[in-house]
């Protein structure tokens, strides 16, 4: 026990909604709005001082629980309803400690919560509340309970991982091979100054003026090409369909094309592509054929190609033949929808993935756990979007920015959903408003997460 222990006092949750400015798609799914669950939490130390953080997330069921059981609409509800009884349930949760070990801990009635819905709910659920969705929605409740350490000790929770904080060491967590470890020797104790951004290039987005049909006239780029010179990007990720091998080709094929032309322009010489298939490939050698045909067709595509994402589907243990280690040999492959726990890694490290994608929407604790596995066993990795804004967007970045090994932030808010920044850009125009392709990271170095909370 530690005299910088805390205890929750008090949580409190709302939602907000906004409508996208476009469609996305992905995941053979189309998204048109978004929710946001926002978290309150008080803590307090045994001595009675007391301090207030704040998390946001993105409720991204089409990602999160697209099984084809439950309506979209059905899981968004179900998912907010999960994230308000975590918050709720968390009211009576009196230990005391880090904030690492409170979430952990509280983590373990996640399970509970769940089947108390599934058993109670009208309509009856035609299936359980998925893990992933179940992470994504107590997500900003982790958030909070991170921020509000940090407040209260008037640091960056960032710089409060070490022994001097943690009553545990990671071996509690991660294994033997972890002991007299801690997160502070995985992390940075000052964000990177400024970072790439990523932006994503969805599958319903026109690349050209060509392509557009409607045009939005709101003031911002309507196609690929010109988000190019709008925000001066270098790191563009591809969304692809995974069940159309010539698509997804040309779609490549395409947009470096678009590249080779605009960037030369710009006097611009060197960009980077990843590619996401949303886990709808059937086999590796899908995602084989798909890269000679990208070194035959476009080779310098494949030069810029930094890692893929999870191609096949996200239950590793139902498809034990989908296994990486041959294009795993050509690029990183990173493990993302499936990741949900240490034992998914050490499943998809056996099945050759050699990457990892880290999500703020799965959870501060399960975020910086996994960051610290995945630098232990020298894996590529990466910080990935859910297309969040605001709050979320930033906390998102600001993983991005203690990770020494992440190369870029992931940020499609902007693209899709700009209203929801609006209120931010003011405070944070370094992380809202981008230029030369590349965000101010080092801004995100406040109190707390590193950021502060805009009304």
């Amino acid at each position: 026990m530690k005299e910088t222990d805390i205890q929750i006092v008090e949580v409190s949750s709302s939602t907000q909604r906004f409508d996208y400015r476009s469609p996305m798609k992905f995941g053979g799914r189309v998204v048109n709005d978004v929710v946001l669950l926002d978290v309150s939490v008080k803590v307090a130390t045994k001595s009675g001082k007391t301090a207030t953080g704040f998390g946001s997330m993105t409720m991204g069921n089409i990602w999160a629980w697209p099984g084809g059981k439950t309506e979209p609409e059905t899981a968004l509800e179900v998912m907010i309803e999960f994230g308000k009884k975590v918050v709720a349930e968390a009211n009576n949760f009196k230990q005391f400690g880090h904030p690492l070990e409170l979430t952990y801990d509280y983590a373990k009635s996640y399970n509970k919560i769940a089947e108390n819905i599934l058993h109670n709910s009208t309509p009856k659920l035609a299936e359980p509340i998925p893990k992933l969705a179940q992470l994504v929605a107590a997500s900003p409740f982790e958030a909070a309970v991170f921020d509000a350490y940090g407040r209260l000790l008037n640091l960056n929770s960032y710089n409060v991982l070490s022994a001097e904080f943690c009553n545990r060491d990671l071996s509690y967590y991660l294994g033997d091979d972890f002991k007299g470890e801690f997160l502070d020797q995985y992390t940075l104790r000052d964000p990177k100054d400024n970072m790439p951004l990523y932006h994503l290039v969805g599958a319903l987005d026109p690349l050209t003026s060509a392509d557009v049909k409607l045009p939005l006239n709101d003031g911002l780029p309507e196609h690929f090409a010109d988000w190019i010179n709008y925000n001066g990007l270098t790191h563009i990720k591809i969304k692809l369909n995974g069940d159309d091998l010539d698509w997804d080709v040309d779609r490549v094929v395409a947009i470096d094309k678009i590249c080779e032309n605009v960037q030369a322009k710009r006097g611009c010489k060197e960009w980077f592509y990843s590619s996401d298939f949303n886990e709808r490939c059937d086999n590796v050698e899908y995602v084989l054929n798909f890269l000679d045909k990208i070194k035959l067709k476009a080779p310098n595509a494949i030069q810029r190609l930094q890692y893929i994402e999870q191609p096949t589907n996200r239950n590793l243990r139902a498809f034990p033949e989908n296994k990486m280690h041959k294009a795993a040999k050509i690029k990183p492959v990173v493990i993302d929808e499936s990741l949900v726990d240490l034992e998914a890694l050490h499943d998809s490290r056996k099945m050759g993935y050699s990457g990892v994608a880290l999500k703020a929407c799965k959870g501060q604790a399960e975020a910086l756990l996994i960051g610290a596995a995945a630098q232990k066993y020298n894996m590529f990795l990466c910080v990935q979007d859910l297309t969040c804004v605001g709050a979320s967007f930033l906390h998102s970045a600001t993983l991005s920015a203690r990770f020494p090994a992440v190369a870029a932030i992931e940020g499609n808010g902007r693209q899709y959903c700009p209203a929801a920044n609006k209120k931010w850009e003011s405070k944070y125009p370094s992380m809202f408003i981008i230029k030369n392709g590349r965000l101010g990271s080092g801004k995100l170095n406040e109190i707390g997460l590193g950021f502060s909370h805009v009304d």
